[in-house]
C-alpha cells in the first residue's frame, strides 16, 4: 500500500478514511462485535449500547479503541434470548398490570412489550394538573448551552455513512458524503429509505455507500 493513499477503515461503527502513515494506536473507534435485533431493541453484543430508533442506534459510540483496518471484521455470532420459564413469565406479566405505563399501552424499558393476553387498562385523568414544588423545579435539569468550537479543532462527522474527521475551516457544502436517511430495517432486510438500497446482511448494509452530498455535521441532533 502507498502511504498516500486513503482507505476506508472496515471496522464495525468506524468508517473513517486513514493512511497508512497517520493511523496511529487511539485512532478508530469501533464496536467489535455484532448487533442483537430482538423485540425492536437494537443493541450491540459487546457494550449492551441500545436503542430502540436504528438511526441512533448507527451512531452510538464504538466501545473498543485501536488503530484503522481494511481488513473487513468477523462478527461474533449472537445467540437468541432464552425464554423465560413459565413461572417467571406469569411474574413478568403480573409485573406489567402494575405498571402505569404498560397499562396506557407504551413501550416499557424495564418489562418490555405487553402481552396480547393483559386488555390495556387507562388511567383516569386528572382533573387538575399536579403543583410543582419547588423541589422538583430545583431537580429540573438546565439547558445545556451550545458548545464553541475552533475552526481548526479536529472534529468527527457524525453523519449517517460519513464518520471522517474534519475541521470547520475545511467543511463546505460538498465536503461530506452521508445518508440522509431515514434507516429501514423490515422483515430482515436493511437498507436506506433514501436511496432505495436494501440488503439481507448486517455487514453488506454498513457497506452500502452514501448517496447524498453536505456539509459534516459534528452534532447532528442539535
Amino acid at each position: 500500500m502507498e502511504n498516500g493513499t486513503k482507505f476506508r477503515c472496515q471496522r464495525i461503527g468506524c468508517e473513517a478514511m486513514f493512511t497508512e502513515d497517520d493511523n496511529p494506536e487511539d485512532s478508530c473507534r469501533y464496536h467489535d462485535a455484532g448487533p442483537i435485533f430482538h423485540d425492536g431493541m437494537k443493541e450491540w453484543s459487546c457494550c449492551k449500547q441500545r436503542s430502540h430508533d436504528f438511526s441512533l442506534f448507527l451512531a452510538l459510540p464504538g466501545c473498543k479503541v485501536g488503530k484503522h483496518t481494511t481488513e473487513k471484521p468477523v462478527t461474533t455470532a449472537v445467540k437468541k434470548p432464552t425464554p423465560l420459564p413459565v413461572a417467571a413469565r406469569v411474574q413478568t406479566d403480573m409485573a406489567k398490570i402494575d405498571c402505569s405505563r404498560c397499562r396506557q399501552g407504551f413501550f416499557c424499558s424495564d418489562h418490555g412489550s405487553l402481552p396480547s393476553s393483559v386488555n390495556a387498562q387507562p388511567l383516569k385523568p386528572r382533573t387538575t394538573p399536579p403543583e410543582k414544588s419547588n423541589e422538583d423545579v430545583k431537580k429540573s435539569p438546565p439547558v445545556p448551552a451550545k458548545r464553541v468550537v475552533d475552526i481548526n479543532e479536529p472534529q468527527t462527522c457524525r453523519n449517517k455513512g460519513c464518520g471522517k474527521t474534519f475541521k470547520e475551516k475545511d467543511n463546505h457544502a460538498e465536503a461530506c458524503e452521508y445518508h440522509p436517511g431515514p434507516a429501514v430495517f423490515h422483515d430482515r432486510l436493511r437498507g436506506w429509505k433514501c436511496c432505495d438500497i436494501h440488503v439481507k446482511e448486517f455487514d453488506e448494509f454498513m457497506t452500502i455507500p452514501p448517496c447524498t452530498k453536505g456539509w459534516h455535521n459534528a452534532d447532528p441532533e442539535s
